[in-house]
């Protein structure tokens, strides 16, 4: 097989599959009975063109006689007045309009014959029309109870293209909602063990140097009060014994003063 051959045997596989999804089965059941109510019109229009002109025959037909008796009366007048020239002639004429009366009556009786034909045509179309009409009505009563049936039956299994989106929704959220909670145990299990430090005591160390970081700072308040108390004590001594002296000498000059005042 070709290359052109497969393609156009692909594409037209693709026009019929889009074709089936894009058929309706109940609008092409009232396109048909459309086309046939349409057709059912035309045969009917036939009947009456074809009765119309066979009663313009009937018409001509009566006419043609009627010339036809009128010759015939004048031929008698003509005759009994002793003009038998006038009566030959009216005689011919008559018998020129009694061949085309027996032409037209052919015709008529063609016609005739066309009109009951179409006539019977028509009716039995007709009748088809109306049994394809109710078998219509029917097929399409029995498509939408089976499309309704169904979709419901579609609802309820949860296939449906929308349900089944929702679904897949339904069955995301519950994944996810699955992984943040063995997330959250997961980080729960790490920081209890200590694998994984709190974020609350970010910088701060695991237990042990936290211990002997607060030891090691104890240690050096002790040492720099001990410092401290060593430094203080002589300073304490020497202000208690000059402290008296200070005091003389600051009592004797206050004397000294008033007494050159005086």
């Amino acid at each position: 097989m070709s290359l052109m051959k497969r393609i156009s045997l692909i594409f037209r596989s693709k026009a019929s599959t889009a074709l089936d999804r894009a058929e309706d089965p109940r609008e092409t059941l009232d396109y048909s009975y459309q086309r046939q109510v349409e057709l059912l019109a035309k045969v009917r229009r036939g009947v009456a063109d074809v009765a119309t002109s066979r009663k313009r025959v009937e018409l001509q037909v009566a006419q043609l006689r009627q010339q036809e008796n009128k010759l015939t009366d004048q031929a008698q007048k003509a005759l009994a007045m002793g003009r038998e020239d006038l009566a030959r002639e009216a005689l011919t004429r008559k018998s020129a309009i009694t061949a085309q009366v027996g032409d037209l009556a052919a015709q008529q009786a063609q016609l005739q014959g066309e009109e009951e034909k179409l006539t019977l045509a028509s009716q039995r179309l007709q009748a088809k029309v109306e049994s394809f009409r109710t078998r219509k009505e029917t097929i399409k009563a029995t498509y939408t109870a089976a499309e309704a049936q169904t979709r419901i039956n579609e609802a309820f299994s949860g296939i449906s293209e929308e349900m089944g989106d929702v679904g897949l929704a339904v069955q995301r959220a519950e994944d996810k909602t699955a992984q943040m909670q063995a997330r959250a145990g997961a980080i729960d299990e790490l920081i209890a063990s200590g694998a994984l430090d709190d974020a609350s005591s970010i910088n701060r160390g695991d237990d042990i140097a936290r211990e002997l970081e607060a030891m090691s700072s104890q240690s050096d308040v002790e040492s720099e009060l001990a410092a401290l108390k060593a430094k203080s004590a002589p300073q304490s001594i020497e202000a208690g014994d000059s402290t008296p002296q200070a005091e003389l000498t600051a009592q004797q000059g206050e004397q000294q003063k008033q007494e050159g005042q005086a």
